[in-house]
């Protein structure tokens, strides 16, 4: 299908990037899965390829270039290999945005050169065990301290990509209480140390899929965060949430359909090499209205996410249109792999054969982020609904 959202430069990124997934990455991705995250040096590695920088002001170590369609060639190249690069993802497209948004000029000399360099690791912590979705409803409290120098941090969170490995996690607390006509006032961003006393990882969670991206549980049990750490305006991060959310969202977008486009790649190739009753399974009518049929789908997915990728560029995506791309493309995405692995009869139910693995890894993407359900109400809202 004819694209215009990408030039030449994308494209010569592109290939370094896939060099490098076919040498690095695809010959260790069997061992990064059944140790269930990738090994902390080839975090490095990518830092020394400048995927931690794109997006980074040159005087703080980076390219300082303001687009997020390298994220999503990345997004395109790991799918396509049927792979990932656990959470680097999580580090870049959850935690950069608040430290280039929020940050003072301080803070940003003092964290963005060792985010580039992959020295320090970050993870956003915003799910708790008992709200899920539900970010008014967390519970988890941060009060400054009587001298003002610091705020004491407790309570938990759960489902933290990047949580287990990260050197800084920017958490998500209530410095305040909620109004009665406003339960999202009180929240506040602090970018926390991971080494301080009384943070604590708890359980490495054994996810169905995505088991190469470590998620964890996080504990604070009396955390003192220095003042000079909160991000943004105190009592204001549900705001500062709420703006990042819809890049968050087209990324998982994004991700989707580069699945769906990935499952269709393994499958061609799979119904062209497996033989039954004597022919391929490729040469049977069924197999190429299938395949047909999930290639339209994926094809309009591909349009709805690179429209969406226009639009964040260009400062335009709104909260409604992020959401209606999530929603499109995860469901695209559910039906066109769950069709492609039915493609691959009971070798697809085995995790050696690429399409089980992103059977796996997708079922989330209908979930986080933001559940369908949720995407449906703000689109419903956004409708007048």
């Amino acid at each position: 299908m004819r694209r215009t959202v990408f030039n030449e430069d994308h494209e010569s990124f592109r290939q370094m990037l896939r060099a490098f997934i076919e040498a690095e990455v695809v010959p260790r991705y069997d061992q990064w899965f059944v140790d269930g995250q990738v090994p902390r040096d080839f975090y490095k590695q990518l830092a020394e390829l400048g995927l931690f920088g794109i997006e980074v002001p040159e005087e703080y170590g980076g390219a300082g270039i303001d687009s997020f369609k390298f994220a999503a060639i990345q997004t395109e190249e790991t799918m396509r290999a049927g792979v990932s690069f656990g959470a680097a993802g999580a580090h870049v497209a959850l935690g950069l945005p608040y430290l280039l948004d929020l940050g003072t000029d301080e803070q940003k000399r003092r964290w963005l050169p060792d985010f580039v360099s992959g020295d320090t690791m970050y993870a956003l912590a915003m799910t708790e065990p008992g709200t899920g979705s539900d970010l008014a409803g967390m519970s988890t409290t941060a009060k400054l301290s009587e001298d003002g120098t610091h705020y004491v941090l407790n309570g938990a969170k759960t489902f933290i990509t990047g949580g287990v490995l990260a050197d800084r996690v920017i958490v998500c607390a209530r410095t305040s209480p909620s109004k009665p006509d406003d339960r999202r006032y009180g929240i506040t961003l602090l970018n926390v140390d991971t080494s301080l006393p009384g943070y604590s990882v708890g359980r490495k969670l054994d996810k169905l899929g995505l088991r190469t991206s470590d998620t964890g549980e996080l504990a604070f049990v009396d955390v003192q965060v220095p003042v000079e750490d909160r991000l943004g305006e105190e009592d204001k991060g549900f705001y500062y949430l709420g703006k990042n959310l819809p890049k968050e969202r087209l990324s998982i977008a994004f991700g989707a359909y580069a699945q769906a486009a990935a499952a269709i790649r393994f499958t061609k190739q799979y119904v062209q090499d497996r033989k039954v009753f004597g022919q391929t399974v490729a040469s049977f009518q069924n197999t190429k209205f299938e395949l047909a049929a999930c290639q339209a789908e994926v094809d309009a997915a591909q349009a709805v996410a690179d429209r969406a990728l226009e639009a964040l560029d260009a400062g335009e995506l709104t909260a409604a249109e992020a959401a209606s791309a999530k929603l499109f493309c995860t469901e695209v995405a559910h039906r066109v792999i769950d069709r492609c692995l039915q493609l691959h009869g009971g070798y697809g139910f085995i995790n050696e054969y690429p399409i089980a693995r992103l059977y796996a890894d997708n079922r989330v993407n209908r979930i986080y982020g933001g559940t369908s359900e949720v995407m449906k109400m703000i689109i419903a809202k956004d409708m007048g609904l």
